[in-house]
């Protein structure tokens, strides 16, 4: 019996979270997370999960959940912090009677385990997220199909200035996740790129434990996704430490 009705992935992109969030769902007892409030516009939520852009937003909870939960009873939800403000806006305006976040979330979502997944080295975060916007290529299955492309290919080019953007906001997200715990009184379970990446199912046996779920579950759990870092990603990481130390 699972301890807990829903679980939240608090990250950012390029951190490892569709790994987990297919690896969770493969599991099969773990619900269908995804970036269901991946905007911040109420009306692309709407549309995000098959529903008209005007649609209230309570109905667009309750479709949220459902799909979530898929055909069991474990509710999984990634969140973005780009997003997240405006998502705990929309919340607070649901459960006007609670006076924090983490009250809110609970009234929407029943008991939450909370999930910080973080990526340790900024630097390969943000060289990873510059490569794969300007590739267009973002999510790669284990034999090389492609699993996500959001533009045509394009030969990547290094950009200081770009991966640069990109370390000190996801040097901030990282840090304003760990603040919100703080203020919210949670105690995350924190899982890193590093050891999601090494070794998936002892990750995943890992939290799916940590939620009272089976974790017998993760051991023939189908891998999803490989890891698209190359010699064109070592090769800025070190030209940008350079570019960083000049």
């Amino acid at each position: 019996m699972a301890k807990f009705n829903s679980y939240i992935i608090c990250t950012s992109p390029r951190s490892g979270s569709t790994l987990l969030c297919k690896l969770l769902q493969n599991s099969g007892v773990a619900g269908v997370p995804a970036s269901y409030f991946h905007q911040a516009s109420v009306a692309d939520w709407a549309t995000g999960v098959g529903m008209p852009k005007t649609t209230p937003l309570p109905a667009i909870m309750d479709k949220v959940k459902a799909l979530g939960q898929g055909s069991g009873a474990l509710f999984g939800l990634r969140l973005q912090r780009h997003s997240f403000a405006f998502f705990c806006k929309q919340l607070e305006a649901l459960h006007l009677k609670h006076a924090t976040d983490a009250a809110r979330l609970q009234a929407e979502f029943g008991t939450v385990r909370y999930i910080h997944l973080t990526r340790e080295d900024k630097i390969e975060q943000a060289v990873s997220f510059v490569k794969a916007k300007q590739s267009g290529l973002w999510h790669q299955a284990p034999d090389g199909r492609e699993i996500e492309r959001l533009a045509p290919h394009n030969a990547p080019v290094f950009d200081a200035e770009a991966i640069e953007a990109r370390h000190v906001e996801f040097l901030a997200a990282d840090a304003a996740w760990r603040a919100w715990f703080d203020a919210q009184n949670i105690v995350p379970l924190t899982i890193t790129y590093r050891a999601l990446a090494a070794n998936p199912r002892d990750v995943l046996s890992q939290v799916l434990q940590g939620l009272g779920c089976p974790a017998q579950a993760a051991q023939d759990t189908k891998i999803p996704t490989a890891r698209l870092a190359d010699e064109t990603s070592r090769e800025w990481i070190s030209r940008f430490t350079k570019y960083k130390r000049a």
